[in-house]
Parts: C-alpha cells; structure tokens; sequence
C-alpha cells in the first residue's frame, strides 16, 4: 500500500491525530509492553488483546478498563456509523488478563470526526464529538448513578411540571422542551413573542433541570453585554415556586466579563464573542460585546477556527441556553456552539428558516405575537404616519450660500461658500447632510399628533401628558441632534429626554433604569443599544427616524413596545393613565413600515463590511487575506486625514504603532516571498528542500497574529471616534413642510383626496391649458409641448392649489401603483409624469426621463430596422445629447443649439454640417417620438 508523507499511511496517520487529541485532552497514550500501574489517571493502552483480536485502543480510568475507541482512515469518516458494530463488538469482548468487562463508552474516529456512544444511556444514539472528553470526566461520569440522558428521561415524571405561576405558552414550551430533553433530541428552538416571557421561561427550565434533572452546569448565552447585564439581573429575582429562597440563593451565578471561567458556578452568563475569546485564550474588551456579532457574518463564510481549550473542554456545560438565537447560531459562529457536547436549546421570538434547520426543525414552542396579544399577553400597535417633504425627496442648497460644516464628533463648526449647488436625498439625511429643520418639523409633528393619539390623557388646557417614547436614530449624532431639538420642541428641561447608547458618559444602566422605573426621562433616544431584548413595559410610543432594512431586526425594534402592563405599574411613571396598557403607537417618520425588508441571512452577502466591523472581526481571530487587506486599505486612508496629534493618539493607543505602519503590516501578512523566507529560516529547511503547505499555513498564522496584535477594543473605539470626525453638511437654508400627520388609514385617505383633487383640477382645466388640452384633447398635437406650456400649466398650479403640490401628489400616484421609482427633482419633470399618468398616457406613473429614454431607444431600433439609413457613431452621439435635452425641457427647436451643450460642440452649424436638409423633418420626428 502506498504510503503518505513522513512514511505514514492513511491509518497511521489517523492514529496519530488520535493520539495527540487524547495527549491534549490529559490522556497518557501507551502500548502494552509500556502499561504501569498508577500512571496516571486515564490511560489510553493502543492494540489491547481481546479474544476476538486487538482493539485498536482501551480506554482505563483509575485502572479500571471503561472504553474503547476504534481509529479508522479520514476517507472513512462518512462510514463511521458502519463500524459500530465493530466497536461495540470489542466492548463486548473479554480482555486479555481483565477477563470480561463492562466497557461503556465507545468511540468511532478517524482523528478529524469522531463519534461517541454512552451504552449506559436509555436510548443509546452516537453523537459527534469536538475532542475526546478527558478522563477525570468519565471517572466522574461513571461515579453517577444514571447518566444525564437517564435522569432527563425520567425528569417530567419524577418531578411534575405544575402551571401555577406560568403562563400557558410558558408551561407548554417548558412541559414540551422537558419531553425533547427526555427522548435525547439535542437542539431545541423556543419561539415566543417579544413580552411573553421567553427570559422567565428559560430560568424556570434551568431551575428545574438543575434541581431535578441532575445537570451540573448550564451556560446562558447572549450576544451582546447589555442583554447578559439584564440576564443577571432577572437571575437575581426569580423566585421559584416551590421555595422562597431566590435562583441566586440557591445556586452559583456569574456573569463572565474576564477569561476566567469559574469551574464551581452552576449557571454561567457569557457573550458568545467572550467564549470564543476564551477558546482562543486571547483577552477580549468589553467593547467588543456592545454590538450583536451578526453583522461580522459578511467578513468570511466559514466557521472561525474554533480550537480545544482545556480550562473549558467539550463537556463542560451539560446545557446551553442561546438567547436571541437568530443572530448568534450562523457561519461566524457555529463552531462556537459546536464545538460543546451538551444540549442546545434557542430562543427568540423572530426565527427564520436558518434557525429552524439549525435546531434541526424541533420547536418546541410556536408562540406567534399575534396569538400572544389575543390572548392579552402582549398588547397591539396602532400606525401614526408622518411625511415631510425633506424627508421624501431632500432638497438643494443652490451655488454661492454660505453653508455650515461640522464634525459629526466633536462638534467642531466651520462656514464654507458652495462653488455649485448641492443635491441630496431623504437617504443621506442625519449621515452627510443635516436638516435642522426636517428634524424640528417631525417632533413638531409628534408633539402636536399626541392629543389625538392619547385623547383620555388631555387637561383641560389641551395638554398632554408626553408617554414614555423611544425614538430610533441612526447613528450617535443623530441621536444627539434630535435630543437637542426635541428639549426645544417640548420646552423641557435636559433630562427629558436622554440618549441610551454605549457611548455616553453615564452608565447607560443607569439611564436605562431611570426611564424604565421614573418620570423622568420621557423620552429616550437610542441608535441600537436597546433596539432588542431590552425589557422596558412602561413604553407606549415607538418613533422611527431611521429606516430598518433586516425583517428581523425590524420585528424586534417593534418589540419593545409590545410588553403588556397593569394599571399601577403604567401609573408609577405615567401619573395620567387611566388604566392598563392596552397598546401602543407605533409613529413612522421615514416609511420604515413600507420600506423592502430582507431575511438576516442576506447579510453574509452584504458587500460591504463597515471598519467597526472588520477591526472587531481582526480581534475576535479573523484572519483571512480578504479581511485584512480591506483593513489595510481602510486604515491608510483614515491616516490621511489624522493630524499630528492624533496620529500620536493612535501610537499610544498601540505601543507605538503608526496608523500607517499598521496598515503596512496588514497587507504584508500575505507576502508569498516573505513566508517563503521565514519558513525556511523557521524550519531550517536546505535549499533543495520545499516548503510545505502546513509550514507555510503556520508562519502564515504567526504573521497574521503580530500584524493584527495592535487591534483590540480600545483602538477600535479609538479609530471610530477619529473617524466620525468627518464633516456633515448643516443645511440650515432650506425649511421642511409637513405633508401629512395622522393615522395609518387616514394617510391613505389623505392620498385618495390628493389623487381624486389633482385630476379634477386638471379636468377643470382642460380647455384653457394649452398643455393640458393637447393632453386630454388633442394627442396629436404632442410634439408641440414646450417647457413655456409645463411651465404655464405649474405656475396656474402653485397659484390656485398650493395643496396640490407635485411632489405631495407624486407620492400619492406612487402608493397607488406601488411603484418605488426615484422622484424627479425638477417639479417640472413631476408634473408631466403626474398629468400622463392621469390622462391615461402612462399606466403607472413613471419619470419623465425614463419615457423619453424608452421612446429614444424604440425610435432609434424602429429607424434602424426600416430601410432608411442608419445614423453614423458622430450622428448617434448628437442624438442621444437632444435626447437628454427634450428629457429635461419637453421639446427641441433650432435655437436651442445656440445653448450648453449643443454650443460646446459647434451649435448649428455642426448639426448642420451632420443632417443636412434632413434637420427640420428629423427634429420634429423626435419631438414627435419622444414625447409618444
């Protein structure tokens, strides 16, 4: 048989992996002729004699002969299941000198995967293993009377589930995931709306399995920092039903905010960013846990290389809870929760399929939110819409205004002239440019909606009393700029209302606690620190001034605002209540209700990967080329931009590392020349010897962790700040105007109005509007239109329904037709898009320019296809400017060559010189196409 490097064949070499996975796991490996007494406490004796021939290892505990482990070829690993019969067969077997002996864990390897049978379990069922369990556990395990799977099976019987104090959907998914558990099911989703538990429910089920079902130690996953804050905080006060003493009296709670991992804790709160940091055995700033890690998917596709950590092996949790699941189980991830051999059970209330496959379809609870507010566990929402014209289309600040800039971080303001004007849209508000304005004007809307949203709470003076309300802004500026209007709105004082992010000077929890608990704040403003799994019941209106694009993340945004509350507690922060709550405002301000949403997992495919993300990625042990390369390409360029001073910040911040430097190490971790040269320096190698694949993969690994040793959480917190002092532009030239405040169904009642009001007006119209009466009456006059006609038709327009404003109707035509085409800026250019689309010309509505580029392109194929002659390049180039010339101004004449851009390229004389006698007929043939 031929072998493989080294000499070794595909079976040695299995049995070599095995062996150094048991050597790690705190084994002593040994042959028969080596075999002492008291070596050790787990032995591992390789070909031990049986009476139905050698087994290739014999697993010894204390001395006494427990397993056996059958070594089998890589290529074989998909027919592991094959050989259990052979494995089991020398369990089975009697030993040479032991004679006949109960050897109960059985193991399938080939040194990558391996598999692992308890033949004590009621059902015994192979499952795959990260590493072989070390001896002291199976020592342990064997003490025991029953095995865990055994003491679960016999769980719901021996300790019966009582509904007193539970819900019906908390005593369902608690009975069910009892009855998952018993028949050794190992993964389990808890699906189960927002407010309706699902934090109490899995206490409960801990609880239970820790008192009654024998297991040892369970771990409480979360995502980010505040949820596994607020975790320890509702560990602290459950109160089971069956003793008064509270969970953290009865067993060992920590919450792990170092690597230190405390082997007598029974429950364990932990960030799955803090595990893998503790697998790795690198240290991890609590920085890098503020933020969910689902966002980190798109930085690679496959699993982090998870690798076996002895402090905390494969078995040392027996259960796992995963918070929040559906951010925390996927690619960047799942080696994470791999990597332990213990039960899996998830919870969250916004599943999508990925979650479902990963909990391997075993729900155990299906509790939707709207069966949650039928059966009054959650409350209902209602919409309040609210539009504003900057928010739709944006605005322009025309060439020569003196505009402000300022740094979005420090504040820092400067005044520049504009060279030319400067376009922007609803999307780049609150990130490039600033509109004062268009935020004053939706708080001013809220403000002035709120009687009408809480009628039962207005004094006599037509006051209100301000609900509790979580405004959602899209970044800490945002934040801060809406904060600083909204006193002003409101005519409050400072803590009115306050930002709850991770970036403020007090303790966010504090904050946080106040506007759960107080009067004070009533509102509070947040980018994502409390956007899911924060637990705020006395909330009553939800503002979105962002829009959200994850259906996920949307959903549980919506969350927050559906926990229900009794009377006192709304009255203990809103004095004004008249009763429970019974629901609460959802108040849209950007259209984030009707915005596309996709599923969580098209993030993987994002193509962009923000620098927070990639450095936070670089900490927790990314180190693939395409990461770090794209880190290097963004530090250089932030280095820039940094002055002196705080390029000094940076090297303080890395021991002396320059922005610069650092990018240079990045990008040369992936030097093929340079790994080349330190491989053979490493290993020593001649020059007639080649470089191997694995030497290259470990020099290869040790530049990248002293390229990458500089990033950490502090610098990446550093960075950001340095990079948000990028300048925004404050438009403070151009006011917003309300468009429509009101409830959901008032705002399509509003745009019926518009609809139904804009064509009478245009019917009324029809004979004195020249534009409108080749429009309705004479079609075939269409080459006629000239902008003086739209222009005639928009000023009688302004001038006798200012209401009937194009971009209001436009949006009124663009909900009716469900179409998301960008409006025209030009009001021009939107009028004649309204007045076809009315008149019957377009079927939906549909820009301008878009038609007049349709119609260019079926002239110019329907030209071509004729027998008439085709336009030369030169001649197709001068169309395409007339084109774009009727696109913008409706129609084409001779003079119009003596202007930009027809003048640049020699005017009429040129067109000329092209068309010859053929100009004037050609020119009112386009007129005519173009405008069809």
């Amino acid at each position: 048989m031929a072998t493989e490097a080294g000499g070794l064949g595909p079976e040695q070499q299995a049995r070599r992996r095995i062996d150094r996975q048991l050597e790690a796991s705190g084994w002593t490996v040994q042959t028969m002729h080596e075999l002492a007494p008291n070596v050790a406490c787990g032995v591992v004796v390789r070909e031990f004699p049986t009476d139905t021939g050698p087994m290739d290892y014999l697993l010894m505990v204390n001395g006494q002969a427990v397993g056996v482990i059958e070594a089998k070829r890589e290529e074989a690993a998909e027919r592991l299941n094959v050989v259990e019969d052979q494995s089991s067969r020398y369990a089975n077997s009697a030993l040479k000198h032991l004679g006949q002996v109960a050897l109960y864990f059985v193991f399938e390897s080939t040194g990558t995967i391996t598999w692992f049978t308890d033949l004590r379990d009621p059902v015994p069922r192979a499952r795959e293993l990260f590493q072989f369990p070390r001896p002291e556990t199976l020592a342990r395990q064997l003490a025991e009377a029953q095995t865990l799977r055994a003491r679960l099976q016999a769980l719901p019987a021996s300790a019966p589930l009582g509904p007193t104090g539970l819900r019906d959907c908390q005593f369902q998914a608690i009975s069910r995931l009892e009855a998952s558990l018993a028949e050794g099911r190992p993964r389990a989703l808890v699906q189960m709306a927002t407010g309706a538990g699902k934090t109490f429910t899995a206490i409960t089920s801990i609880y239970r399995l820790l008192k009654f079902g024998g297991v040892r130690r369970v771990l409480f996953l979360v995502d980010t920092r505040n949820l596994g804050e607020q975790a320890e905080g509702e560990f602290a006060q459950y109160l089971p039903q069956d003793d008064n003493r509270k969970f953290t009296e009865l067993y060992t709670v920590s919450r792990l905010t170092s690597s230190h991992v405390p082997a007598d804790a029974e429950l364990i709160i932990c960030t799955i960013q803090r595990l893998y940091s503790i697998l790795k055995g690198e240290p991890l700033d609590e920085v890098d846990e503020e933020s969910p890690p689902e966002g980190l998917e798109a930085l690679r596709r496959e699993p982090l290389p998870v690798v076996y950590n002895a402090k905390i092996p494969p078995e040392f949790f027996d259960a796992m809870v995963i918070d929040e699941c559906h951010r925390s189980i996927y690619n960047l991830w799942r080696q994470v929760l791999e990597y332990f051999d213990s039960f899996l059970v998830g919870l969250t209330a916004t599943p999508d399929s990925r979650t479902y496959a990963f909990f391997q379809q075993n729900v155990v609870s299906e509790y939707t939110l709207e069966q949650s507010v039928v059966d009054g566990v959650n409350v209902d929402h209602r919409v309040w819409r609210i539009d504003t014209e900057v928010t739709r289309q944006g605005s322009r600040i025309e060439a020569e205004e003196l505009i402000e800039k300022r740094e979005r971080l420090t504040r820092r303001r400067r005044w520049q002239q504009l060279d030319e004007p400067l376009d922007y849209q609803g999307t780049q508000l609150d990130r490039s440019v600033v509109n004062p304005s268009q935020i004053r004007t939706v708080l001013q809307a809220f403000r002035d909606g709120l009687p009408q949203m809480f009628p039962e709470r207005v004094d006599r003076e037509g006051r209100v009393e301000v609900p509790k309300t979580l405004i959602f802004a899209k970044t800490d500026s945002h934040a801060d700029d809406i904060i600083r209007i909204a006193r002003e709105v409101f005519a409050e004082r400072n803590d009115f209302c306050k930002k709850i992010t991770y970036r403020i000077d007090e303790d966010p929890r504090s904050v946080l606690a106040s506007f759960r608990n107080d009067y004070l704040p009533r509102i509070a403003v947040t980018v994502d620190m409390i956007a899911t799994g924060t637990d705020v019941k006395p909330l009553e209106c939800l503002l979105f001034m962002r829009d959200v694009k994850s259906r996920n993340y949307y959903m549980q945004m919506v969350g927050r605002g559906t926990r229900s509350l009794d009377a006192d507690g709304l009255r203990a922060v809103s004095p004004t209540a008249k009763g429970p709550k019974e629901g609460f405002v959802l108040v849209d301000a950007v259209g984030v209700k009707d915005s596309e949403k996709r599923e969580t997992g098209a993030l993987e495919k994002a193509p962009t990967v923000s620098t927070r993300d990639l450095m936070t990625g670089v900490t927790l042990g990314v180190r693939d080329e395409e990461t770090l390369s794209s880190l290097s390409g963004r530090l250089a360029r932030l280095a820039k931009r940094l002055d002196a001073e705080q390029h000094a910040q940076v090297r303080e911040q890395t021991g002396g590392v320059g922005l610069n430097e650092l990018a240079s190490r990045l990008l040369g971790v992936d030097d093929p020349d340079a790994i080349e040269v330190e491989a053979r320096q490493r290993f020593g190698l001649a020059e007639q010897e080649t470089v191997t694949s694995e030497q290259r993969d470990q020099v290869r690994e040790a530049r990248a962790a002293t390229a990458c040793a500089p990033i950490n959480g502090p610098l990446t917190t550093l960075l950001e700040e340095l990079r948000q002092r990028s300048e925004q532009v404050v438009d403070d030239v151009n006011l917003d105007e309300l468009t429509h405040s009101g409830w959901e169904g008032e705002l399509e009642t509003h745009r019926a109005a518009l609809r139904r009001d804009f064509a009478a007006w245009l019917e009324a119209h029809r004979d004195d509007l020249t534009a409108l009466t080749i429009y309705y009456a004479q079609p075939q006059r269409r080459a006629e239109l000239t902008q003086a006609m739209i222009k005639e038709l928009l000023t009688t327009l302004r001038r006798e329904q200012p209401g009937l404003a194009p971009a209001r109707v436009w949006e009124a035509y663009a909900a009716l037709d469900d179409v998301t085409v960008k409006q025209p800026r030009s009001e021009l250019a939107q009028i004649v898009a309204l007045v076809r689309r009315v008149c019957g010309w377009d079927e939906t509505l549909t820009p301008y320019a878009e038609t007049v580029r349709r119609n260019f392109k079926r002239w110019i194929f329907d030209r071509h296809a004729g027998n008439r002659t085709k336009f030369t390049p030169e001649q197709q180039a001068w169309l395409e400017m007339i084109r774009d010339h009727v696109a913008a101004s409706f129609h084409i004449e001779l003079e119009d060559f003596d202007y930009a851009p027809f003048d640049g390229e020699g005017g009429i004389g040129a067109m000329v010189e092209l068309f010859g006698e053929e100009l004037d007929p050609l020119l009112n043939e386009i007129n005519d196409a173009l405008a069809a």
